[in-house]
């Protein structure tokens, strides 16, 4: 089935799909050569928007024809292996079985083929919703059947969205001076980040998509880590030590739009052994009085050290190190 397809597919979740993805862009190549996770985040995508060009219902088609925009609502990923920038990568996508109101459930492994063997660089897990869009463009036909279990009229309509935040602040009736406050309180490990959504993270005209999520996952570890007077480049210059991540996942629950204020917050949980340490993400927009949770995460981070006897291994926090990540003496 190609995207030109005039046949109209009875099943999307018919088979799996083994295809090239190509190499990280250069752009990932940010610590000597290696892609950070950002990148291989990215090569899940394409994965994932392949699968539904196999199948005739491509990006492009299911928005001039259905009005649909293709969302990536929920993505986890497990990094077990570094990635090259010259690296070339293929991808195998796995459909999962799906429950009602979720979406298309994927599994997803990424491999590269080095010193003669295939190695594994990731595995995850992929949810698609096709979102029907307000203004789509032109005369759109009706949603086929074979689309309809994982169409939703907007992302907050998912099933697992619902009651995201039974404990949480959104919902809460707040002035806009108040959400730092409610967001980071004083004396917590919150570090909060606020900005302006730009249109080049968004898609549809309209709303931030999953990768501009991912994007701020990326530069709020690089915000909160300068707060806290352990910045990539000082741990870099002074010790050697390489940032790694082995674990991240970003979950849409409702649609942030376009030049809206993100209020992005950013919290350790917990130190790993001494090497690795967990930290939760969560967005909110603060949208008629109220605000509203649009995004949650996860990432699993350390660092590997680059130099001298112990070179790539994982280096082990000191004291100094963990004070920080935890917000001691704040």
């Amino acid at each position: 089935m190609t995207e030109t397809s005039t046949v109209t597919p009875t099943e999307l979740l018919d088979g799996s799909l083994t295809t090239p993805v190509g190499s990280p862009r250069y752009e990932g190549a940010n610590i000597r050569t290696w892609i950070g996770f950002k990148h291989f985040m990215y090569l899940t995508e394409e994965a994932i928007l392949e699968y539904f060009r196999e199948r005739g219902a491509g990006a492009e088609r299911l928005y001039h024809t259905y009005g649909l925009g293709l969302e990536i609502v929920d993505h986890s990923v497990s990094l077990p292996a570094t990635l090259g920038v010259d690296d070339k990568v293929t991808a195998t996508v796995e459909p999962g079985t799906p429950k009602p109101g979720h979406g298309a459930p994927f599994k997803v492994r990424l491999t590269v083929e080095r010193d003669g063997a295939t190695v594994t660089v990731l595995t995850g897990k992929v949810r698609v919703a096709l979102v029907v869009l307000k203004d789509a463009p032109g005369d759109v036909r009706p949603v086929p059947a074979f689309l309809e279990p994982y169409t939703v009229p907007e992302v907050a309509a998912l099933a697992d969205a619902a009651g995201a935040d039974a404990d949480g602040p959104a919902g809460a009736e707040v002035a806009a001076g108040e959400v730092p406050g409610l967001l980071a309180p004083a004396g917590s490990n919150a570090f909060l980040w606020s900005w302006r959504i730009p249109y080049f993270y968004c898609h549809f005209s309209d709303r931030l998509q999953h990768s501009g999520y991912v994007r701020a996952m990326e530069e709020v570890v690089d915000r909160f880590l300068a707060d806290r007077g352990i910045s990539i480049r000082t741990m870099l210059v002074e010790r050697g030590w390489i940032p790694v991540v082995s674990r991240a996942r970003v979950r849409l629950l409702a649609d942030a739009f376009m030049e809206e204020t993100l209020h992005t917050v950013f919290t350790v949980q917990e130190i790993v052994k001494d090497v690795m340490y967990t930290a939760t993400f969560d967005t909110y927009v603060h949208r008629d009085g109220r605000l509203v949770h649009t995004a949650t995460g996860t990432i699993m981070h350390g660092y590997a050290v680059s130099r001298g006897e112990n070179a790539g291994s994982l280096a082990e926090f000191d004291a100094t190190t963990r004070a920080a990540l935890l917000g001691a003496g704040r």
